[in-house]
Order: C-alpha cells, then sequence, then structure tokens
C-alpha cells in the first residue's frame, strides 16, 4: 500500500466509523473492500489480467460461502444485497472503460466486456452446480480446499507462474519472450486463501459459525488486513461486526495510537533502513564483515518494521471502524529463546498453522505411530510445520532452507528446555536475568542469520555472504 492510499484508508474508516449503522455495516465494508480489492491489484504486463485477477477473488469468495454456508442460510432475501452489489462493482468497474479517463480503482483500464462476461459466466455456473450440493460433503469440502492449495502452489512457484504467464501471453498474443513469474502478481492471495481454508475446515468439523454473504465478503476481503494481515478468524470477526457500533474517546485514542505507531514505523523507519537492507544487489558488492553485519541488521530491523507497521495500520483502521482485529507482534526480538521469537513474530499465521496443522500433526503421530519416540514427534512436527510456513512465502529452495534453519533451531531449543529444567529452576535471580540476556541475544543473532536465505533469492549468495559474514573475504 502507498502512503497516499492509507491516508484515504484512514479517512475513509473515520468516516464510516462515525456514519455507519449497525444494519449497514457488512453491506458498506463488503463494497470497500471489494473496491480495494481492484484499487490494490499492481498493473501486470498481461492484458487484462490485473482486472481478471480481482474478480476472481470475488468469485471465488462468493464460491466458498456457498460451499460452507447450510441450505438455510443461502436465503434469497438474506442475501440479494450482497449478490447485487457484487454484480454492481463489477459492471461499473467494467464500464469505466468506456470513459474518457483512468480512475485509480483499477490498475489499468479494464478489458473488453466480453471477457469479463465470459468470465462471470463461469464463474455464475459454477456457483449454480455448487448451489445443487445443498448439504457440502467431506469430498467435496476436500477438494475444494486441494484446489485452493494447487492454485496457490502454482502461484508461489517461480517456474509454474512462468508457465502461466507463457500461456496467458499466448492468448493474448503478446510476445513470450518478456515473461517472467513476476507477471502472476495477486494481490491478498496469500492471506484471502487463509480465510478461505480456515472456513472450509471449520465447515468440515463443524465449527463455523452461519453467516450472510456480506458478513462473510467482508469478512475475506477486509481491505485493512489484504495485503499483510493480521489472519482473523470469522468466528470473532463477525462478533465484532454484530456488535452495536459505538465508538468511545478509548477507542479512537487506541486507534490514532495504533496508525501513528505504524506509519512511522513503516515510512520513516522501515523505509530509511530499505536503503542499506541486505539485498541481492549490495550483497555482490560487500567485502568486509563489518559492512556485511551492517546490511543484516539493516535488513533484520526493517523486515521487522516494515510488517509490524503494515499490521499497526491494519489494527488502527479496522478499530476505527469497530473491528477488534488479533496482534500480530509482540517484541518478537527480545524473546530469551526461539520458541518464544515465533510466540511473538506473526503470531495470527503461527496460531493458523498450530490450530490447522502441527496440532493435527501432533495428535496423528501420537495416535498412528504409538511406538514412535516422543523427540521424534516433535522434530518432524516442528520441522514440517515451519517448511510449510516458509513454502507459503515462496515455493523455492532458499525459502525452504530458511524454514529448515528455524525449524532445526525450535528442535535443539526444545530439547535443550527439557534438559535444563533439571539445572537452571534453582538459580539466583540475577542469574536467570544474565541468562534471559544472554538467550535475548543469541535468539536474535539466530533469526538475523536466518534472514539471509530470505533476503538473498540464490542459496549460493546466501553461502557466500555468510562467508563474509564470518572472515571470508570476498
Amino acid at each position: 500500500m502507498t502512503l497516499v492510499f492509507l491516508l484515504i484508508s484512514i479517512a475513509v474508516a473515520a468516516f464510516l466509523g462515525a456514519v455507519m449503522k449497525n444494519r449497514w455495516r457488512a453491506g458498506l465494508l463488503l463494497t470497500l473492500s471489494a473496491l480495494a480489492v481492484y484499487a490494490l491489484q499492481p498493473a501486470l504486463p498481461i492484458r487484462g489480467l490485473d482486472f481478471s485477477l480481482p474478480t476472481i477473488t470475488l468469485a471465488l469468495t462468493a464460491l466458498t460461502w456457498l460451499l460452507v454456508t447450510p441450505p438455510e442460510a443461502r436465503a434469497w432475501k438474506n442475501n440479494w444485497g450482497a449478490i447485487v452489489l457484487l454484480t454492481g462493482i463489477l459492471l461499473t468497474l467494467q464500464l469505466t472503460r468506456f470513459l474518457g479517463f483512468d480512475l485509480p480503482l483499477t490498475a489499468s483500464r479494464p478489458p473488453q466486456p466480453g471477457t469479463t462476461l465470459a468470465l462471470a459466466a463461469f464463474f455464475a455456473l459454477m456457483a449454480l452446480l455448487v448451489a445443487r450440493f445443498t448439504q457440502p460433503g467431506p469430498g467435496i469440502l476436500s477438494a475444494a480446499i486441494f484446489a485452493i492449495i494447487f492454485l496457490f502452489v502454482l502461484l508461489k512457484t517461480p517456474a509454474l507462474s512462468l508457465q502461466i504467464s507463457l500461456l496467458l501471453r499466448s492468448i493474448n498474443g503478446q510476445a513470450l519472450t518478456s515473461a517472467a513469474p513476476l507477471d502472476i502478481r495477486w494481490l491478498g492471495f496469500s492471506y484471502i486463501a487463509f480465510r478461505l481454508l480456515h472456513t472450509l475446515r471449520d465447515r468440515q468439523n463443524g465449527r463455523l459459525p452461519a453467516v450472510s454473504l456480506a458478513e462473510f465478503g467482508a469478512y475475506v476481503l477486509f481491505f485493512p488486513t489484504l495485503s499483510a494481515g493480521p489472519i482473523d478468524r470469522i468466528e470473532r470477526f463477525v462478533s465484532d461486526l454484530r456488535r452495536p457500533l459505538t465508538l468511545t474517546a478509548a477507542d479512537l485514542g487506541e486507534a490514532a495510537q495504533r496508525l501513528m505507531l505504524g506509519l512511522f514505523k513503516k515510512f520513516v523507519l522501515a523505509d530509511a533502513l530499505a536503503l542499506m537492507a541486505l539485498n541481492a544487489a549490495n550483497a555482490s558488492q560487500v567485502r568486509g564483515a563489518g559492512w556485511g553485519w551492517v546490511l543484516l541488521y539493516a535488513y533484520t530491523f526493517q523486515i521487522y518494521f516494515d510488517f509490524s507497521g503494515y499490521s499497526d495500520i491494519a489494527i488502527g483502521l479496522a478499530r476505527l471502524m469497530g473491528i477488534k482485529l488479533p496482534e500480530n507482534f509482540n517484541a518478537p526480538y527480545a524473546k530469551p529463546n526461539l520458541t518464544q521469537f515465533w510466540n511473538n513474530w506473526h503470531m495470527s499465521l503461527t496460531q493458523w498453522f498450530r490450530a490447522y496443522f502441527f496440532n493435527p500433526l501432533t495428535r496423528a503421530l501420537r495416535a498412528g505411530h504409538k511406538n514412535l519416540p516422543a523427540p521424534a514427534i516433535i522434530f518432524l512436527t516442528q520441522v514440517a510445520t515451519m517448511l510449510l510456513i516458509s513454502l507459503w512465502h515462496g515455493v523455492t529452495f532458499n525459502f525452504a532452507l530458511w524454514g529448515l534453519w528455524h525449524g532445526l533451531g525450535l528442535f535443539i531449543h526444545n530439547r535443550w528446555a527439557e534438559a535444563a529444567k533439571t539445572h537452571f529452576t534453582a538459580l539466583p535471580a540475577r542469574w536467570q536475568t544474565a541468562l534471559n540476556i544472554f538467550g535475548a541475544l543469541l535468539t536474535f543473532h539466530y533469526v538475523a542469520l536466518g534472514w539471509v536465505f530470505f533476503a538473498l533469492p540464490e542459496p549460493t549468495d546466501a553461502l557466500h555472504f555468510f562467508g563474509l559474514l564470518f572472515g571470508q573475504q570476498g
């Protein structure tokens, strides 16, 4: 998000918080969030794609709502408004193609109406077919989960996204030589996918509350969280949405504080640190270990201030509209061990993986492999979880190495903590404090070194930079 867009969002959120009535909230938030899906989508070199991807986002949201909603909650009289809103937004934005000037609501001029109508007709047919299954069984829900994961893998694997770019360019009659994986940049899909998977899985387990299409769409597309989270749960979000909106002076003060803090973190601290933070270009130009550590420290704090700044902004924006998003960061670099670091870094993501992958996998291994030693189960679950978290950022070798780095670190800390229980519990307070300080410094540098895999796209570049940090001259 640009600073201009964020300032407009703050003004809009403050206005809505002042004028919204409870019965209009879901519809208004759905309208604004659907428009934001189009407005935030970056321009893409493939013709029409930066309009088609937001359209597919709206369609996937509606289709998933059909799958997870009981028949009695799909009644036309309760959901016609949301259907009209989404259809009206699509058609209105499509018609802007015929204006004599461009509006800032789409990244580029919308494609020919035939393309949009064909896409809309395809998803309308899918919706009719889905609606025929009034009680989607476990097989259909599992197929939907697999489809979203498959789509995610296609987008996050550079080799596969390059093939998609080549295919779309061929269909459009565009030059194939310019194709690149970044041609397929689908804004917000990483976070939208988690929300869709959460609702599908909870529907399978019978834990999902019945919600209207407007409520579901407002949750999935909620514009403050599109690009950087946090990842909320639908039952908590909808409870806030249905609660009468009564903003107090304390609410407004807290929202203003979070917004100011977030803007300062992102546009002052993070953007300043980005000028010297580690990247592929400057990593190859550094010749001394001292400057190497400067680049690494700059990146370590830049990624924190950037990400936590966006989270603060999202929390502040949501608070202006009566939504209390979950916290996402809690001084992670000050924690004395790697387990506590991950309990306080991107907390909504780690809690999601804990609930939907780590805990079920642990239970399955304990139940199905009773002779498997506890350390082996801990190793498998921690490494597998961190690998999945890393591959969520991108299905590449360097991200996988970053995940292995943290998975192994968590396992080593777990074994150390287990062995140290009997040795360090009775230490004097000053020794406990010293150990915590040492642990925080050790954890911080372990995490910082892990960012090398994250910042540099090639493993060979990462290994070269490790050598530079520890005295091997470039």
